[in-house]
């Protein structure tokens, strides 16, 4: 060993010297811990301006890592310090203090402004089916000025969460991501992949059911198993509820069930929630002002519901639950907006640049019926000089093989591969549905099954289980990819639907659905996103799919806010909705324009039509521009010609824009911006 080597080994003995008696011990040269009263703290610099912090009791399961990105680890310098019970950890852009005795967390910025400080960390034991587990909770100081963003995609029509109670799962129209952004100068990951209270309430009343509400009503729904048809009744539920003090309250209205058709909550008679809709997530919030005393909550809902209140008074806490966790686990990032994003984004997965084609306007409809009407309508596009990039099959091409069998019925499409080369030819994209779901009794559906690909009990395919993913793409790309040279990949009820990983093993029964609750949508399109980058490597990918989690960017991925109403009450909460998203550090997102329940007369209701039109207008300067709705010939040439003129100066506009678009996409893919 020469006299250098040996001054290395005498400095990094030193080091570990200096940290051993204060109880912090450098691990692999990246995290560090701090031991408290019953457990311990433990610190990794991810970036100059990102901390992973975790707090841990006994041992722990080691989960696989999902969200964060293997290759981008860095070693980042680090100073720690030690003093009277408080350790601090100097990065460039941030410090890091641990005060062992209160269990706190503080962040100062470099100029040494406190950004961030968690005073409560905290694990209790539980256990979900049959296995142990740990409650994980964490609550951090916010200040009455302060605005947080994120979240994801919720139909509430909150921007600024503060304060609010959500609960955060993957269903039809709700898209959930721990993350939130300050206007403070700071971000704040929730590092935990199942279900996430967000300022949990810990009140509950449940609500009575009173009386029926009006008539009877048969409407078309659409589900998993195709179009259907059912039978709703309302009714009336109430309660009394005894408020302690004055303030502000956040409030989550809960219906009981994994759906919901109706949010309503009147409280001592006046109305604060009145949404409706063939599918509306099971919660939605408020925060309202009430007097201390006894008030009135009455609800009109469906007849099998089982609906609940709960309720907070908002304080000066911003606080993160998981009911099935491992530990406490969240990341901090510091610096303005553009800064937290784009750090977020180069620790989950940089965003690839996506076609420019997807960027211009993109045709759908529930449904094209064979191929020569699809034929047909691109045609005419070309033919009333409306411009198109992009045209899409909607579900059911199938027929015959059944659900989702990965073919095309060749009795309404005779020849997909000439389809797609007509479409090529006049300078446009094909998009078709693919869903994870699979029927069981077709033919990929029973090879599926007997080799065990399902999640339990269920059509959707297992894609915690590498083979199931590697059957789903081998398929894929040999039926539909290769075959016809499709160009976009349309993933819907990836959530999955039903919330159906909830009380159910994955992965050959060896892991726990609710431990990955909110996460499957993602490795759907990881497997199909990996697939195109092995066997169609010329080409940019595009997934177009309905749910997401935190680093879902990296995989090409366009969502959208699911099958939404068409009312101006609905078009509001879209902006939220989708400002609440790109917040949350995912660039592409869009809606079905127009909304996708529409009125039976929509070709001739003029009240309908100018809502539709506002739709599209606003679509014009979304990430997307889509039109879709159900059971609806969505072209505009059919709601008269007044309306195909304003349609078609809006998707002009839009391709009059689409430099400065292209150009901001080039800034997200390249800078993370």
């Amino acid at each position: 060993m020469n006299l250098i080597d040996m001054k290395k080994v005498v400095f990094v003995l030193s080091v570990l010297m200096l940290l051993l008696p204060l109880g912090i011990l450098a691990q692999d040269q990246q995290s560090y811990q701090a031991k408290l009263q019953e457990g311990k703290i433990v610190v990794t610099p991810l970036s100059d301006n990102a901390v992973r912090i975790k707090y841990i009791e006994g041992e722990v399961k080691e989960m696989p890592e999902l969200v964060y990105c293997g290759e981008k680890a860095e070693k980042i310098a680090c100073k720690v310090k030690e003093k009277q019970g408080v350790t601090s950890f100097l990065l460039k852009d941030m410090t890091i203090y641990v005060d062992s005795g209160l269990g706190q967390v503080r962040i100062d910025d470099i100029q040494g402004k406190t950004l961030f400080c968690a005073d409560k960390h905290e694990l209790k034991r539980a256990q979900i089916m049959g296995e142990p587990t740990r409650e994980a909770l964490l609550s951090f100081q916010s200040s009455e000025d302060e605005y947080l963003y994120g979240l994801g995609q919720f139909q509430d029509g909150y921007l600024n969460v503060k304060g609010l109670t959500r609960r955060l799962t993957q269903v039809n129209t709700q898209i959930s991501i721990p993350f939130i952004i300050s206007n403070k100068g700071y971000g704040v990951m929730w590092n935990n992949y199942g279900l996430t209270n967000f300022n949990p309430a810990e009140n509950r009343v449940e609500l009575k059911r009173l009386s029926e509400v009006g008539e009877k009503v048969t409407v078309n729904v659409t589900s998993t198993e195709g179009g259907r048809h059912e039978v709703r009744q309302d009714n009336r539920f109430v309660a009394t509820v005894e408020i302690p003090e004055d303030g502000e309250y956040a409030i989550l209205l809960d219906v009981g069930q994994k759906m919901a058709r109706r949010h309503n909550l009147d409280i001592d008679g006046k109305n604060y929630i009145n949404l409706r809709n063939v599918w509306l997530p099971p919660t939605t919030s408020i925060i309202v002002s009430l007097k201390a005393g006894k008030h009135d909550f009455s609800a009109v809902l469906e007849s099998g519901d089982r609906p609940s209140i709960y309720y907070k008074k908002v304080d000066d806490k911003t606080t993160f639950h998981s009911p099935v966790a491992e530990c406490v686990d969240y990341t901090v990032f510091v610096g303005d907006a553009d800064r937290v994003i784009s750090t977020y984004r180069r620790l989950t997965g940089d965003t690839p640049m996506i076609p420019k084609w997807a960027l211009g306007y993109i045709h759908c409809r529930e449904r094209f019926n064979t191929q020569a009407e699809l034929l047909a309508t691109a045609e005419r596009f070309r033919k009333e000089g409306i411009p198109i990039d992009l045209i899409v099959q909607d579900w059911q091409y199938w027929g015959k093989y059944g659900w989702n069998a990965m073919r095309f019925d060749e009795g309404r499409y005779p020849d997909p591969a000439q389809m797609t080369r007509k479409l090529h030819e006049m300078d446009m994209k094909l998009m078709i549905s693919v869903w994870s779901k699979i029927d069981e009794n077709a033919e990929l559906g029973r090879q599926a099954k007997a080799k065990g690909y399902y999640i339990p009990r269920t059509s959707w395919i297992d894609f915690f289980n590498k083979e199931a993913t590697e059957f789903y793409w081998k398929n894929m790309s040999d039926r539909l990819l290769k075959p016809y040279s499709i160009d976009a990949w349309w993933q819907d009820a990836t959530e999955p639907e039903n919330d159906d990983l909830a009380g159910r093993r994955i992965n050959n029964g060896k892991e726990l659905g609710d431990r990955y609750r909110n996460i499957y949508p993602n490795l759907v399109s990881q497997t199909v996103y990996e697939g195109l980058r092995k066997d169609d490597p010329s080409r940019r990918g595009m997934i177009f799919t309905r749910s997401g989690f935190s680093g879902i960017q990296r995989y090409a991925s366009v969502l959208w806010s699911g099958d939404v109403g068409h009312d101006w009450q609905t078009l509001r909460y879209q902006i939220s909705a989708g400002l609440g998203f790109n917040a949350s550090g995912l660039p592409w997102w869009t809606y079905d324009a127009g909304g996708f329940f529409r009125p039976y007369d929509q070709y001739t209701n003029k009240g309908y039509i100018e809502q539709m039109l506002r739709w599209i207008e606003v679509s014009t300067f979304l990430p997307m521009m889509r039109v879709h709705g159900y059971t609806s010939n969505t072209e505009p040439w059919n709601y008269g010609d007044e309306a195909k003129r304003i349609i078609t100066d809006n998707i002009k506009l839009r391709y009059r824009l689409l430099p400065y678009i292209y150009s901001e996409v080039a800034k997200v893919s390249f800078d993370g911006s």
